[in-house]
């Protein structure tokens, strides 16, 4: 059945959660996105692989883009989405219904609705957001054809409890490797223990105090911690090598160079330092006039988002980008994934009442 816009964002919600999308499977759900968007005289619609962009060409100053991601992470015997009232507040139960298919509804039902909004807008439905960055949709379209990415201020309607949240951290992750030599563990003296001379490297990152930095008046609080260690060859050898993976999330005042070079100065007095992944943060821009017209017309404040998110994407691109969708974001990618559907029309009035 085709996708039907002039339904409500949470029956909308319903008809694109039921249609299976985890990462690499999204053509069915492009293709219906993409039919239906064709549908509005109003509206320009391109395709890139199983990214469909739609925007006005009103001639309007100023542009907007709100994006939102199609594909989830797999089902686990939690579709077809489910309806049901708990102590009078309604929940739509299933894979997709936080992360991040009602901020897709939304989007689909004021891309439909919204003829003539006061700013021209971008609606972006992107794939692969839920997989390695490489194959994200809209990383893709910033390689190849970025001026579809072109505009003032940007929204991901990321969950966010449909609060609006600012920016992102940056993320790094990197092993700290200490090394040894190997020995029969009944003659230890003969050998180097690797695991012990990682002892200096946990005892740092249990020492650490991490910085809660303000940026564009809001309070990122960085964070430090070791994620994985691995280590040892048998239950009878000295090992010879230890890895402490660690991942630092850093405020987006500081840039990718600067976060690497503070690790580095920590931790290579300490053992070989292997750089793994490294993605900058976002600042909020919310000096930007169309951010506090925006915050105005939600009347909501902003708060710091301490995860990342691809509104880092936008950042780097030198547009100003926010959170803003229904969902508790702790719910994401859970078995029991469920959204309160009043937060779903909140999200929806909330961004028609800014776009006219």
């Amino acid at each position: 059945m085709p996708l039907d816009l002039t339904a409500t964002s949470i029956e909308l919600t319903r008809q694109i959660c039921d249609i299976e999308s985890v990462s690499g499977n999204e053509k069915e759900l492009a293709d219906e996105i993409e039919q239906a968007l064709k549908r509005m005289p109003h509206l320009e619609v391109l395709r890139d692989g199983d990214l469909v962009v739609a925007r006005t060409r009103l001639g309007r100053a100023r542009r907007v883009v709100i994006a939102g991601h199609i594909d989830t992470v797999p089902v686990n015997h939690n579709l077809p989405t489910r309806l049901t009232t708990e102590d009078g507040v309604e929940y739509l139960w299933g894979r997709g219904t936080v992360d991040m298919k009602p901020g897709v509804a939304v989007a689909l039902k004021l891309a439909a609705e919204l003829a003539e909004p006061s700013v021209d807008v971008t609606w972006l439905f992107y794939d692969h957001e839920e997989v390695t960055s490489d194959l994200n949709g809209l990383a893709r379209l910033a390689r190849t054809r970025p001026e579809l990415l072109a505009g003032d201020f940007a929204i991901l309607g990321e969950p966010s409890n449909g609060a609006v949240e600012g920016g992102c951290n940056g993320t790094m992750r990197f092993d700290v490797v200490t090394r040894g030599r190997r020995a029969h563990s009944a003659r230890g003296w003969m050998g180097e223990n690797a695991i012990h001379k990682a002892a200096p490297v946990l005892q740092l990152l249990s020492d650490f105090v991490p910085e809660t930095i303000e940026v564009d008046g809001l309070a990122y609080r960085e964070q430090l911690n070791a994620v994985l260690v691995s280590g040892g060859v048998a239950g009878n050898v000295i090992p010879d090598e230890c890895r402490i993976h660690v991942n630092y999330r850093f405020a987006p005042s500081r840039s990718t160079d600067e976060a690497e070079a503070a690790m580095r100065a920590l931790f290579e007095p300490l053992g070989e330092f292997e750089l793994k992944d490294l993605s900058p943060g976002a600042r909020p821009g919310l000096d930007d006039p169309l951010a506090r017209e925006f915050l105005d017309a939600v009347g909501l404040e902003a708060k710091p988002k301490y995860g990342w998110t691809d509104v880092a994407r936008f950042s780097a691109l030198g547009i100003p980008a926010v959170n803003f969708g229904p969902g508790d974001p702790s719910l994401a990618h859970a078995d029991d994934e469920r959204v309160e559907t009043r937060q779903i029309t909140a999200c929806e009035d909330a961004l028609r009442a800014w776009l006219q």
